[in-house]
C-alpha cells in the first residue's frame, strides 16, 4: 500500500500424480442403512414365520390341556400351531408359537406328546437359508469394502508412511501453461539479467566449449507481488525446458529427515529431465540463518538446508539444472546459500515505475471491457507504490464494482472506487457515530489536510473522508505527485507535522486529547527514531547510525546482541526523538491557529458531505497544489 495516508481510529501434487480420489459418501450412507436395517428385517421375517415365543413350562401345560395341535422339533427349538379350539393361551393375534427344550433335555417330552395326540414333525438342525447366509457375511463384506476405499484414498493422496519423503514439486506442462517474456510486463532490467540463463539452457555446449558455466542459482529479491514467480516461469517457457515449482514450506514435515529426503528427490527428478529449472518460492522459510534462536536452531529445517547446500554445490555437479529461488527477506538467509557456486547471482525485482505500471495495466485489461474514458496513463500515475499484484487486484476490484452496479464496462469511476477501497479500506456502513464523535473526527482529519496542504514538500492532498474505513474512523489520503527515490530531512519533518496535525487540531478546538491519534503517534515515533538512529538526521547525533533497523527477526538475536552505544547515548537518542516530535507538534499548532477559519470551514464541509476532494482544501486556503509549485 502506498505511503501518504493518515487515519484516525482506535480500532502440489507431485509430478505425474493425478487427482486425489475421495470417498463417495452418497454411496456409503445408503449402504450403512442397509447394513443396519437388514438384520432387523431378517428378525422380523423370522418372527412372523415362527410365531410368538412362550416359556417351556407354558408349553407343557398347553400340551397337557390338549391345546397343542402340532409341534416341529429342530435341535433344541420347538415350533408349532395350537389347536383350533384353544382358549386362555395368552397368545396374541396368532396360533403359532415358539419355545426351546432345556439344555439338560426332557426325556418325558415324547411320551407326553403321544399321550395327548400331538402331531410330531422334525427338521435337520443345520438348515441354512439364503437370507441367513446373506446377513451373516454382509458385515464382513462391508468392512472389507471400507478398508479398500480407505487404502485407495491414502495411496492416492501420497500420504503413505513410505511416500512421505517423495518429491512434492509441481511439474508444469509447457504445452498448456507456457509463459514467455512477452507475458511479463515491465521489469526490463530483470529480464535482461536472466536472458543469459535462457541462452545457456538452449545451447549449453557453446558455453562449455569456452570453459564457462552458467550460474547455478539465481536469487530473485523484491517486495511481494512484483512478479518473481512469473519471471521464473518465463525463463522456463523461453528455454523450453521442464519447470519444477515448489514452495519452501513444502519441504517441512513433522517427521525428522523428510525435508532432506524431498530435496534429494527433487534434484533427482530434475536431473532425469535435464536441462531443467527448479523454482523454490519463499526460500527464507528453509534458508534462514542456522543457529539463530534460543537453544540452537530448528533441526529439521537445518537438515533440509544442509541437504540443499550439498545439492547446489556438493560432490555431484548439476551443470544442466538451474535453481531459481525467490524471497523478500534476503537479509535473514544463511551466508552459505549466497556464496559463489550456489546462488551466484541476485536479481532485484523492484516495484514497477510509472511506465512499467502502465504496461502491466495494459496486460490485465486485455480481457476486460473498458470504457472509453479510462486513461491508463492517469491510472498508472495515481498508483505509485503499487506492485504488479496490486494492479491486478485493482482492476479486479473495479470489475466487481461494475458488476455490482450492473454496468456493461469498467469506467474511470469504478477504478477510482476500487482504488479507495484498496488504499483507504472498506467502508463500514454499520457504524453510526454520535454527532460529538463526528465533529472530533472531522476536525482531526481537517488538521491533517490543512497542515499537508500548507507544507511545500508534502505530497498533495487527494481526498479526506470521515466515513469509517477499515480500522479508521476517518482518513486523509495524500497522493504522491511523483515517485520518490530519496526522502530529504525537510520532507520527513513535514510528514511529522502532518501526522501530528490531527492531535493539534483536537487540542486547538476541544482542548483535550483522544485516542484517535494512536496510529498517527506510532508512525510519527517510528519516523523520528529512524531519523535519529539510522539516518543521522539529528543535530546532536548527526552522520552516525545507532541502530540496525528491523533485523531482529529472531528472539535469540535480539537477546544476545549487545548495543554498540552507551546508556548516555541511548538517553540522548530518546531526547532527540522527543525534541523532533515536540518541534513538529508546535509547528502544526502554529499552522492551524493561523488558519483557524479554513480549519472550521473544512470541518463543516466534512460534516455535511462526509467526503471532500483535495482540490477543495487548496481552494479554501487559496494556495496552489504542491505539484503546481514544482
Amino acid at each position: 500500500m502506498p505511503d501518504g495516508q493518515n487515519d484516525r481510529g482506535d480500532q502440489g501434487n507431485g509430478p505425474g500424480q493425478g487427482p486425489r480420489p475421495s470417498i463417495n459418501w452418497r454411496l456409503i450412507i445408503p449402504l450403512l442403512l442397509i447394513f443396519f436395517l437388514l438384520p432387523m428385517l431378517f428378525n422380523l421375517f423370522q418372527g412372523n414365520r415362527t410365531g410368538q415365543e412362550i416359556s417351556y413350562t407354558q408349553f407343557r401345560s398347553l400340551v397337557v390341556e390338549g391345546q397343542i395341535r402340532s409341534v416341529t422339533i429342530q435341535a433344541d427349538r420347538i415350533t408349532g400351531v395350537l389347536s383350533s379350539g384353544a382358549v386362555n393361551t395368552g397368545l396374541r393375534g396368532s396360533n403359532a408359537y415358539t419355545t426351546y427344550i432345556p439344555i439338560w433335555g426332557d426325556p418325558e417330552l415324547l411320551p407326553l406328546l403321544r399321550d395327548n395326540n400331538v402331531e410330531i414333525n422334525t427338521e435337520p438342525a443345520d438348515q441354512a437359508t439364503f437370507l441367513g447366509v446373506l446377513v451373516g457375511i454382509l458385515p464382513y463384506v462391508f468392512l472389507l469394502w471400507i478398508f479398500l476405499m480407505m487404502f485407495r484414498n491414502i495411496r492416492g493422496q501420497g500420504r503413505g508412511i513410505f511416500q512421505v519423503g517423495e518429491n512434492k514439486a509441481k511439474l508444469y506442462d509447457q504445452e498448456k501453461e507456457k509463459t514467455t517474456f512477452s507475458d511479463v510486463a515491465g521489469l526490463e532490467g530483470a529480464k535482461e539479467e536472466v536472458m543469459e540463463i535462457v541462452d545457456f539452457l538452449k545451447d549449453p555446449g557453446r558455453y562449455r566449449a569456452l570453459g564457462a558455466r552458467s550460474p547455478k542459482g539465481i536469487l530473485l529479491v523484491g517486495p511481494p507481488g512484483t512478479g518473481k514467480t512469473l519471471i521464473a516461469r518465463a525463463i522456463a517457457g523461453e528455454a523450453g525446458v521442464p519447470f519444477f515449482s515448489m514452495s519452501g514450506s513444502d519441504f517441512m514435515e513433522m517427521f525428522v529427515g523428510v525435508g532432506a529426503s524431498r530435496v534429494r528427490n527433487l534434484f533427482k527428478d530434475a536431473k532425469k529431465k535435464s536441462p531443467s529449472i527448479i523454482f523454490i518460492d519463499e526460500l527464507d522459510s528453509i534458508g534462514r540463518h542456522r543457529g539463530a534462536g534460543l537453544g540452537g536452531g530448528h533441526d529439521e529445517r537445518e537438515q533440509t538446508l544442509n541437504q540443499m547446500l550439498s545439492e547446489l554445490d556438493g560432490f555431484e555437479q548439476n551443470e544442466s539444472t538451474v535453481v531459481i529461488a525467490a524471497t523478500n527477506r534476503p537479509d535473514i538467509l544463511d551466508p552459505a546459500l549466497l556464496r559463489p557456486g550456489r546462488f551466484d547471482r541476485q536479481i532485484t525485482v523492484p516495484l514497477p515505475t510509472k511506465d512499467e505500471r502502465k504496461q502491466i495495466l495494459e496486460v490485465h485489461v486485455r480481457k476486460k471491457p473498458m470504457a472509453p474514458d479510462v486513461d491508463l496513463d492517469k491510472v498508472a500515475n495515481r498508483t505509485i507504490g503499487f506492485s504488479g499484484a496490486d494492479l491486478q487486484n485493482l482492476l479486479n476490484e473495479a470489475a466487481l464494482v461494475a458488476a455490482r452496479k450492473k454496468d456493461k464496462s469498467i469506467t474511470e469511476e469504478h477504478i477510482e472506487q476500487a482504488r479507495d477501497r484498496i488504499v483507504m479500506g472498506i467502508e463500514r456502513k454499520s457504524i453510526k457515530m454520535k454527532e460529538k464523535d463526528r465533529r472530533i473526527t472531522a476536525y482531526h482529519e481537517a488538521g491533517h489536510a490543512i497542515t499537508a496542504a500548507l507544507l511545500p514538500n508534502m505530497d498533495p492532498v487527494s481526498k479526506i473522508t470521515i466515513i469509517p474505513r477499515g480500522m479508521a474512523l476517518g482518513v486523509t489520503h495524500m497522493e504522491p505527485a511523483e515517485e520518490r527515490w530519496h526522502h530529504s530531512r525537510e520532507y520527513l519533518e513535514e510528514q511529522l507535522v502532518t501526522l501530528l496535525g490531527g492531535r493539534a487540531a483536537e487540542m486547538n478546538v476541544f482542548g483535550s486529547m483522544t485516542s484517535g491519534a494512536s496510529n498517527d503517534l506510532k508512525r510519527a515515533t517510528q519516523i523520528a527514531r529512524s531519523m535519529v538512529s539510522m539516518w543521522g538526521m539529528s543535530d546532536k547525533l548527526a552522520h552516525i547510525a545507532m541502530g540496525e533497523g528491523d533485523r531482529d527477526v529472531f528472539l535469540g538475536e535480539q537477546l544476545s546482541r549487545q548495543r554498540s552505544y552507551s546508556e548516555e547515548t541511548a538517553r540522548e537518542i530518546d531526547e532527540e526523538i522527543m525534541s523532533i516530535l515536540r518541534g513538529a507538534y508546535e509547528r502544526a499548532q502554529s499552522l492551524l491557529k493561523e488558519h483557524r477559519d479554513s480549519l472550521d470551514k473544512l470541518s463543516t464541509l466534512l460534516l455535511e458531505d462526509e467526503e471532500v476532494d483535495g482540490e477543495r482544501v487548496y481552494e479554501l486556503l487559496n494556495v496552489p497544489r504542491q505539484s503546481e509549485e514544482s
